[in-house]
């Protein structure tokens, strides 16, 4: 069972890495956000719920803002809305979704510089999760805390393809955009490493085809009988063999 069995011997491959898309955030996405800056004072208000700045904290706006961002909040983390936006304390809404994680750090230190000065803010997306599921050994969904995964790592993490599996026909399920889009890697190749698909973005579906061929053969009860008598047969050559040479 050989991967990119098309790398021969010892020759040195080299391919610049351009298929690495940045991560994008969309509605659905848990964030965990933290602020920082010279005045842990000033920062605390970011980071433990307080949900306004003075001048607002008894205004009926600021209760409203407080309520969203309770129910906005799960698992200690910021979801993105259907809509794009998270509800953060004292900012209220501010919209993430579609940016990188870097334009959103951006988006966000612009938006707290407005209360403190040189804040410092780090995102993280606490539920970067892919699927795997087909001929692999164990099917499952899993949370990749890196938020960087390739097709090989995740095929990896589910305990490797069975014997069974198509390495030939490795579907990858994609949504971007309100689309679903899908594509086949070949994973006996070299050029897999070149395909948009080979690194992994949140939600994807990698489904590892069975290749009905090879499960058909180990599994008839013919070729069994046959690979039997076939060891049957053999054992009583050597035993033969062994008696005639004494």
């Amino acid at each position: 069972m050989v991967y990119l069995n098309d790398l021969k011997g010892s020759t040195e491959y080299k391919t610049q890495i351009l298929n690495r898309a940045p991560l994008r955030l969309q509605p659905g996405d848990l964030l965990a956000v933290s602020v920082s800056s010279l005045s842990p004072e000033s920062s605390i208000l970011f980071n433990n719920g307080v949900l306004a700045p003075p001048s607002t904290a008894n205004s009926t706006d600021a209760t409203t803002v407080d309520n969203a961002v309770s129910n906005n909040r799960q698992n200690e983390g910021y979801s993105i809305d259907n809509e794009g936006y998270i509800t953060y304390p004292v900012l209220g809404r501010v919209k993430l979704g579609g940016l990188t994680k870097e334009e959103a750090i951006q988006t966000m230190t612009a938006a707290v510089k407005k209360y403190i000065k040189r804040p410092i803010v780090d995102i993280r997306l606490l539920n970067f999760r892919i699927t795997v599921l087909g001929e692999v050994t164990r099917p499952a969904s899993f949370t990749v805390p890196q938020e960087n995964i390739n097709v090989l790592e995740a095929l990896g993490l589910a305990g490797d393809m069975t014997e069974y599996g198509k390495r030939e026909s490795v579907l990858v399920i994609r949504e971007k955009a309100g689309e679903r889009v899908s594509m086949r890697l070949n994973l006996h190749k070299k050029e897999v490493f070149d395909s948009p698909y080979f690194y992994l973005q949140q939600n994807d579906i990698v489904y590892v085809e069975p290749d009905n061929r090879v499960k058909t053969a180990q599994t008839n009860p013919n070729n069994r009988f046959i690979a039997i008598w076939g060891a049957v047969i053999s054992t009583l050559g050597y035993a033969i063999i062994a008696i005639a040479l004494r």
